[in-house]
């Protein structure tokens, strides 16, 4: 006959192995999955602007969008930072969703992702600020990161945002002492203001 086992060490592993199962859940619940595909056209000519790296859809290419983004974590939320013009003729397409102005690339301004400008609508024309590269900046929320739609003329014929994107003028780059050369993607963090 086998060994029992101590109450204590049952009582120990059985508490264990809820607590797994618990953070697991809840792990799983706050994960953000694609809410849909969208299917690549092809740009028509000089229809997909290119600036700052920006990618243009592959047609017959299968994109994920996105309605939801990652959870916030107080104080710091992780993020990537992307390059964009927000002048009238940048890769931004047409004029920012939360004033419907263009804005200078000398001004620190940002997009956020669907879910995370969506969720809290009232962030439309407020600050975050990011940190990265050693530094932190301020800039100001004036548009989305659309991560619901893409590959159509009102989003320059570019794949949807991904769901994590703070996407920022040349200003917040260079304020985060990034040089030109290496601008375009940026793991960071980022907080409201």
């Amino acid at each position: 006959m086998g060994e029992k086992v101590p109450f204590c060490t049952r009582n120990l592993l059985m508490f264990l192995f809820i607590l797994f199962s618990v953070a697991c859940s809840l792990a799983s619940a706050q994960k953000c999955n694609p809410s849909g595909k969208i299917r690549g056209k092809k740009a028509p000519k000089n229809q997909c602007n290119k600036e700052h790296d920006s990618e243009c859809c592959i047609e017959g290419k299968v994109y994920d969008t996105y309605e939801c983004s990652p959870p916030l974590v107080k104080g710091r939320t992780k993020a990537t930072l992307t390059l964009n013009s927000f002048e009238k003729g940048g890769e931004g397409g047409g004029a920012s969703e939360c004033d419907g102005k263009f804005h200078s690339d000398k001004t620190k301004v940002v997009a956020l992702s669907t879910g995370w400008l969506k969720k809290n609508a009232k962030r439309c024309n407020k600050n975050i600020i990011i940190h990265a590269n050693g530094r932190s900046v301020k800039a100001k929320v004036v548009d989305e990161c659309d991560s619901t739609k893409g590959c159509d003329s009102e989003h320059d014929f570019q794949p949807p945002c991904a769901n994590n994107i703070v996407d920022a003028s040349p200003a917040v780059w260079e304020a985060l002492g990034v040089p030109k050369k290496d601008r375009g993607l940026m793991e960071i963090f980022w907080a409201d203001a």
